[in-house]
């Protein structure tokens, strides 16, 4: 059945959501359980979209195979399979459920999500999004509310968990950040432009036994102009196309114009100490540094940590959203004409590539704000909330200590950084050292000998300088002039986090 096909689940029935919340809790339709049914392999099949390995390994007569297909992979089943299993009657009357020759359907989707402290949460989406997300979905229906997929897990785990009093998810979607933010603020609004989206936030609150959110229908900020929140998340329809086709991926503006709105105008819904996170592409331009095009886009009043994870030529961006729209399953002549108009935009504007990642505001009232753009590919470890928040609180000390201050100051190696001796075999001195961070961003850095033995002997017993003062006399260099040269290196490996003050 097609999502046009089927009515919504009434969304203020709180009593039928947690009927059903008990009845899939009690089958094990849970993260855990769907894991110990498919297996690792089909499991993970399910995150790229693949439902093949799943419907195999639900062909069996269990009450939680049944309803791994009615909710998770759009199978029907015959009514009796589920009736001592779901309160059937009323999940019909609400319109959960709906009947045909005795086969029920689901309306929507149903996928178990667990929440960082081992909650069983449910995020409830349109019919064929359960699973994947945006990759390969292939829906073209305009107001389409997808899943959980990586953009929302990454969003999810790049954000900063301290207890807040106000949080905002900006363009909701199926409610997944709202979820979150449920569980550490005391009061979460949360918005679309797709009043669909609101109805599926409100679902997936409901069935997950979350708290309700403050839930209003607009686009970007306008639903909470002259408020201001403690935590701004937002995974926005961030897709720089030439057309808004897809309401829950393209912007409809220009170019990264959505992107670069929501970044300036953020700075003045934050409170004092606030944070904002943000999923972003943004455009390589010829004759424009990315760094700079971003650095732009950061407001005045706020610290800001830009994280680019991966960049696509123009060609390889087209098709990967072409193919998301199913549009290579077309008539090939229509996806010519297609993938030629998004050539022609990025033609128009001297767009050479794009990229992707991650952007961080922290609201300060430092006179000189702190922005860090970056490249970072590889692999990090998440979930990095804790890891923001500790770069932010390192950038805030570095600017209050002058090299003289962090020459006086303690500093500890961080834990679980390792050091590697890169050169030649046998060769008696390495060309370079390196220090590797195994948590966290699992950053890497190159050192120089001096450097090395600095970070090696930072226990929080001595100062930096004293320190500096014992490898001066080991090396036999003056120690003044190390004291000069060496706060820089200092100063980066702070910033990085290799190093941390002693007491932090």
């Amino acid at each position: 059945m097609s999502n046009a096909s089927l009515p919504l689940p009434s969304s203020d029935r709180a009593d039928v959501a947690a009927a059903l919340r008990e009845a899939l809790l009690a089958a094990d339709f849970t993260a855990d359980g769907l894991l110990e049914l498919l297996g690792a392999p089909a499991y993970a099949a399910l995150a790229r979209s693949e439902t093949v390995p799943a419907l195999r390994a639900t062909r069996g007569d269990g009450a939680l195979s049944a309803l791994v297909r009615l909710f998770l992979l759009q199978e029907s089943v015959p009514h009796a399979r589920v009736a001592d299993v779901l309160p059937v009657g009323v999940l019909l009357e609400s319109d959960w459920l709906a009947e045909r020759d005795g086969e029920l359907w689901a309306t929507v989707d149903v996928r178990p999500y667990g929440g960082p402290s081992g909650e069983d949460w449910f995020i409830v989406s349109d019919l064929g999004c359960a699973v994947g997300g945006a990759g390969g979905i292939g829906k073209h229906e305009e107001g389409v509310v997808l899943g959980v997929g990586g953009a929302s897990t990454t969003l999810a785990g790049i954000t900063v968990r301290t207890p807040v009093a106000s949080a905002l998810d900006l363009g909701t979607g199926s409610g997944i950040q709202a979820l979150h933010a449920a569980q550490h603020a005391t009061r979460v609004t949360a918005t679309d432009l797709n009043p669909r989206a609101l109805r599926f936030t409100r679902l997936t609150l409901a069935l997950s036994g979350a708290p309700e959110a403050d839930l209003r229908e607009g686009s970007l900020f306008e639903p909470v102009a002259d408020e201001t929140y403690d935590l701004i998340v937002s995974n926005p329809p961030f897709v720089i196309s030439p057309g808004a086709r897809l309401t829950y991926r393209d912007g409809g503006m220009g170019g990264d114009d959505l992107c670069r709105s929501l970044v300036q105008e953020a700075g003045e819904r934050l409170n004092e100490g606030g944070y904002a996170h943000f999923l972003a592409n943004w455009q390589h331009v010829a004759g424009e540094e990315w760094q700079d095009r971003l650095r732009s886009w950061v407001p005045r009043d706020c610290d800001a940590w830009i994280v680019q994870r991966e960049v696509q030529d123009i060609t390889q961006y087209a098709e990967l959203w072409l193919r998301d729209a199913g549009d290579h399953r077309t008539d090939s002549a229509e996806y010519a004409a297609r993938y030629d108009a998004w050539l022609d935009e990025f033609e128009a504007r001297g767009t050479r590539a794009v990229g992707f990642g991650w952007i961080t505001l922290r609201k300060t009232a430092a006179a000189e704000p702190s922005v860090t753009v970056e490249e970072w590919p590889h692999p990090v470890e998440q979930p990095l909330g804790d890891t923001v928040r500790e770069f932010f609180e390192r950038q805030e000390y570095l600017r209050a200590h002058d090299d003289a201050a962090l020459l006086a100051a303690h500093f500890k190696l961080a834990d679980e950084v390792v050091q590697e001796q890169v050169g030649l075999p046998g060769a008696e001195d390495p060309e370079h050292v390196v220090l590797r961070q195994n948590r966290g961003m699992r950053r890497a850095t190159k050192v120089d000998t001096v450097g090395a033995g600095f970070a090696g002997v930072c226990d929080g017993s001595l100062s930096a300088g004293r320190i500096l003062d014992a490898i001066a006399q080991l090396v036999g260099e003056d120690p003044v002039l190390l004291r000069d040269r060496t706060p820089a290196q200092i100063r980066l490996l702070v910033q990085q986090g290799f190093l941390l003050p002693a007491g932090a």
